[in-house]
């Protein structure tokens, strides 16, 4: 069966907040009406983020046949997420996730406790017949010993109420392989993210190579600072070995979406999206 493709709706914030009718219009003129939110307002917000309001996301699943089938929510909390859940599941929304987290390096504890609070977020998505799903950048690639914070996460929470979305971009930028991880752990992958890592870059593909040292404290700051916008490409215009990442996806026996993510486009988004769209066109094994 030919993966699905969707996007995730960070690629195009600055569209959506200048025009989020014709963003969400362009989007499905290109056939991409799978769409996943990010709610990193989630304390005080239901939504599926980027200022869209129920309404009109209710209008557009109507008249375009848009589709929501994941949202990321930041921050998790216990408290809130019975009414974040609410709001997903009148959307027909199955999946949410965690979009970004940070681990004390060598805070073994620390991971154990994160992967109990997963395990319980699950539980409570699995009562509403809803799966959660974590999400990587490339500090879950450290190591801790002989295990990486990701394969500790892999080992600590539930393989019931916990599955992956692997953002294979930023996994090999963690020195990762995302074939590998695919092939290690077929059960508990649904998703994937896709973006290019462009040739001619200035630094190496793993942040761990010079960017930033293996033992670093990561922290929100510290991300953002080493996070450098020319470093991110359209899907086929840069390194990334994306045709044996479909192959080893489609073999997975959970896994549905491989969504387009461009944390940065080089010029404009849609332009930027749309040439990633012309390309998966070309790649075997997919499906708009």
């Amino acid at each position: 069966m030919a993966i699905q493709i969707g996007i995730q709706l960070y690629s195009v914030r600055n569209s959506l907040a200048a025009d989020p009718e014709g963003t969400l219009n362009a989007l499905a003129d290109m056939g991409l009406t799978r769409l996943e939110g990010a709610n990193h307002r989630a304390l005080t917000e239901d939504g599926i983020g980027f200022g869209i309001p129920a309404d009109f996301l209710a209008r557009m699943m109507e008249e375009r046949g848009i589709e929501i089938i994941g949202c990321q929510i930041n921050p998790l909390d216990l408290d809130r997420l019975p009414a974040v859940l609410d709001f997903q599941e009148q959307i027909g929304n199955r999946r949410i996730g965690c979009d970004i987290e940070f681990y004390p390096y060598g805070d073994l504890e620390y991971v154990k406790r994160r992967a109990d609070f997963f395990t319980e977020v699950g539980r409570v998505a699995a009562e509403r017949g809803m799966t959660f799903f974590y999400h990587n950048h490339y500090q879950e690639f450290q190591r801790f010993g002989d295990r990486t914070v990701y394969e500790l996460l892999m080992d600590y929470t539930d393989p019931d109420l916990v599955k992956f979305e692997l953002d294979t971009y930023w996994a090999y930028r963690g020195g990762a392989d995302p074939i590998e991880l695919f092939r290690t752990y077929p059960d508990r992958f649904v998703m994937s993210h896709q973006k290019d890592f462009p040739a001619g870059a200035a630094r190496p593909l793993n942040m761990y190579e010079g960017s930033v040292a293996p033992d670093a404290s990561i922290d929100m700051p510290l991300f953002l600072e080493l996070e450098k916008p020319e470093e991110f490409g359209e899907v086929g215009t840069g390194v990334l070995p994306i045709q044996d990442i479909i192959d080893a996806a489609a073999q997975l026996p959970n896994y549905e979406y491989m969504l387009l993510e461009q944390d940065y486009a080089p010029g404009a988004e849609l332009d930027s999206v749309r040439r990633s769209v012309e390309a998966f066109s070309r790649y075997e094994g997919i499906t708009l």
